[in-house]
């Protein structure tokens, strides 16, 4: 079976159990867009059916646009990720949780604007947002628990528009939006674009939901787009161009930051859900709105995703399909191995790095690959990430991604010049195992 039939086969059997008025998909990888479709009625009264090119509202997804910009304006030096809301909006009354915490849903702050908005369906304008803040609670204390806020999303558009000078509908456009290519997103709906929906529980009419004016919202939701367009955005997720957003500042997104579920199978990052399956730890997000759900998922390290996009506001396993058409999608489409191609010759005063070394009973293995210090457990699978060093001076090397990130390894010397063991994180590596206090694990200088 073609790799299309099966995933059509999926979208399609999904459709029909779920009762969905419409739902497009696309499966994406390496950045090109490597199959669509679309089932069902975009809108029932006209009879127009989808089509991939149909827009939707994808409500949450358009977090990860705000949590983009933010880190375009850390990374300009307009603002760091542990400020707190105050020193950006003076006139927040719960100024206290830092952006950081804002991004990952660690703020505490309750999780909608002060009112009964989705009962009202009117929602505060800007001024209006501000100035009721004081009316919002502080639900959790900051860093406490994760609870999924899109008040403080909210407040993150206002951080951003405030600081870039520019609204935040405009400046999401202007550096995300049309940098990346996204023709076809856009901040409310422009046709051709589903009509949201009510399935009825005990019969299959439908009922139109209503199409909203977010006013002050907007950090949190309000963008509207297709499964092509998504695709792009994740293939920017999965392998970002540096001129909109450094590819580090992208990886940092998709760090955790908390666990949402006990059972570890959700996480996350910097405005990126984390979802575990297996061995395996896919990024993206979802979306819910009234008449419309959306999923946008990928694996960075093969960059093959999927997006699903339907209008109807009751799909209890949108997570668990769009998860399933990525696994199907990493099943068909992951690339053959590369062939194994010989490197230039390691720098000589690297070579008596190079192998076996031991500390509390573990055995790591150095080596040196395209080019750089690399360091792992032996008894690590061979697709875990190894331990990556840069030179920092001479026979001192900093630890830049994976286990010990950040900290030293140092080389010591014994008087002839020959390496005698080396200090990683402070602890001893030497050619032999050796317990804790043993003679010749002491640091001579």
């Amino acid at each position: 079976m073609l790799p299309p039939d099966r995933f059509r086969r999926l979208v399609r059997e999904a459709q029909a159990s779920a009762r969905l008025p419409s739902l497009a998909a696309a499966v994406f990888s390496g950045g090109d867009l490597t199959w669509g479709d679309a089932v069902g009625a975009a809108d029932a009264e006209a009879q127009v059916e989808a089509t991939p090119d149909t827009q939707y509202a994808v409500a949450s997804i358009t977090k990860t646009f705000t949590a983009a910009s933010v880190m375009q304006l850390r990374d300009e030096g307009k603002l760091d990720l542990d400020d707190p809301l105050s020193r950006h909006l003076p006139e927040a009354a719960h100024g206290g949780p830092t952006i950081r915490r804002m991004l990952s849903h660690l703020s505490g702050l309750q999780r909608e604007p002060p009112g009964e908005v989705w009962e009202t369906l009117v929602f505060p304008d800007e001024q209006e947002l501000l100035e009721r803040l004081g009316d919002a609670e502080q639900v959790l204390a900051g860093g406490a628990a994760w609870h999924y806020s899109n008040l403080a999303y909210s407040l993150l558009g206002h951080v951003v528009a405030r600081l870039s000078g520019l609204p935040l509908r405009e400046y999401v456009r202007e550096r995300l939006l049309v940098p990346v290519g996204l023709s076809r997103t856009t901040w409310g709906p422009e046709p051709p674009a589903a009509r949201p929906y009510f399935v009825e529980p005990y019969s299959d009419a439908l009922r139109r939901e209503p199409e909203l004016e977010l006013g002050g919202k907007g950090g949190e939701s309000g963008l509207s787009s297709t499964v092509e367009d998504l695709a792009r955005w994740g293939t920017f997720l999965c392998e970002p161009d540096e001129a909109v957003l450094a590819p580090s500042s992208v990886a940092e997104m998709h760090d955790l930051q908390v666990m949402a579920e006990r059972d570890w199978t959700l996480g996350w990052g910097l405005g990126i859900a984390l979802w575990r399956r297996g061995d395996r730890v896919f990024g993206g997000h979802t979306g819910g709105f009234p008449g419309f759900l959306s999923i946008l998922v990928y694996s960075r390290k093969e960059r093959i995703g999927a997006v699903l996009l339907t209008n109807s506001g009751n799909w209890p396993k949108l997570s668990e399909t769009g998860l399933s058409l990525l696994e199907a999608a990493l099943e068909e489409l992951a690339p053959e191995p590369e062939a194994w191609t010989p490197e230039a010759a390691v720098p000589e005063e690297i070579v008596p790095l190079l192998g076996r070394w031991w500390s509390e009973g573990e055995e790591s293995i150095f080596s040196w690959r395209r080019g750089r210090l690399e360091a792992g457990f032996a008894s690590a699978p061979a697709d875990r990430q190894p331990s990556v060093f840069e030179r920092e001076g001479d026979d001192r090397f900093r630890t830049v991604s994976g286990r010990e990130r950040g900290e030293l390894l140092r080389v010591v010397r014994d008087g002839d010049g020959r390496i005698e063991k080396l200090y990683w994180a402070t602890y001893p590596f030497t050619r032999e195992p050796r317990i804790f206090g043993e003679p010749g694990s002491d640091d001579p200088g």
